[in-house]
């Protein structure tokens, strides 16, 4: 813990050095040929733009609708994955013949899925949870797979010859083992939730942080643009690092430590 607080002011120069830089470039316009600040707005007037969304009552609103769509598109990618991942970890049956198909369809963009989302569900709003569920179904499943099979197997070995059966050996052995890479899997999937969230939102929403930054590009107001993003990736970070911490706290036995 003490080690932790000793590195956060090394953090804090170095997003006030991106600050910095951003409000240098807005301010002379910074053209570099293949990147231009010329229509960027400065933070000043970004803070301006978050202020009147703070005031108004649409931040609200977006801000209900964005994370109920995460939630829930999240716990669905959660339940599935794991199930599936301890599935295919421990069977060659259910390698075999559920993973190939899966691997097809993981490397399909959020974006190519809306067409399609749309066509399958009777709502626009489901779609949309769908499409927050496939983004983060995949990083969870193959984390699940990949902490399953990483499990020392003469742990498994050695429970089974003690008269373990394959209830008690999952509950016992696998499952602990596979948890911190479930949990490793669990925050990336909550980031890539947000990210798929938001394609969706852009096109398909009327509320939603998405849909404030798209509405915000179209009509050209350029710091509500940053707000949204900024928004999106605070509450990204925010909910990752609640998975993270959770992680640690059902986890007490695994610790990472980094040179340094």
């Amino acid at each position: 813990m003490i080690h932790d607080l000793k590195r956060w002011p090394l953090r804090l120069v170095s997003l006030l050095a991106c600050l910095l830089f951003w409000q240098l470039a807005a301010s002379v316009k910074l053209d570099l040929g293949l990147l231009t600040f010329t229509y960027v707005p400065a933070p000043g007037a970004v803070l301006e733009a978050g202020w009147q969304l703070l005031a108004s009552s649409a931040l609200l609103a977006h801000l209900t609708s964005s994370l109920t769509r995460v939630l829930v598109g999240y716990a669905a990618a959660v339940l599935l994955g794991v199930t599936l991942g301890l599935l295919i970890g421990r069977s060659r049956w259910a390698e075999d013949t559920l993973l190939p198909p899966l691997e097809v369809l993981r490397p399909i963009p959020a974006v190519a899925w809306i067409p399609l989302a749309i066509l399958m569900f009777p709502s626009a709003e489901l779609s949309m949870v769908f499409i927050t569920f496939t983004g983060a179904l995949f990083p969870i499943l193959l984390n699940t797979v990949h902490g399953v099979e990483a499990v020392d197997r003469r742990l498994v070995a050695s429970a089974r010859s003690l008269g373990a059966g394959r209830g008690a050996i999952l509950r016992e052995v696998v499952l602990p083992g596979a948890l911190p890479s479930i949990f490793t899997g669990l925050a990336i999937g909550m980031g890539t939730s947000w990210f798929c969230l938001v394609t969706a939102e852009m096109i398909s929403g009327q509320f939603g942080i998405g849909y404030y930054t798209w509405e915000s590009y179209t009509l050209q107001n350029y710091p509500d643009i940053i707000v949204g993003m900024l928004l999106i990736g605070v509450l990204g970070m925010g909910s990752s690092a609640l998975v993270k911490c959770l992680g640690a706290f059902v986890t007490p036995w695994y610790r990472t430590g980094r040179a340094g």
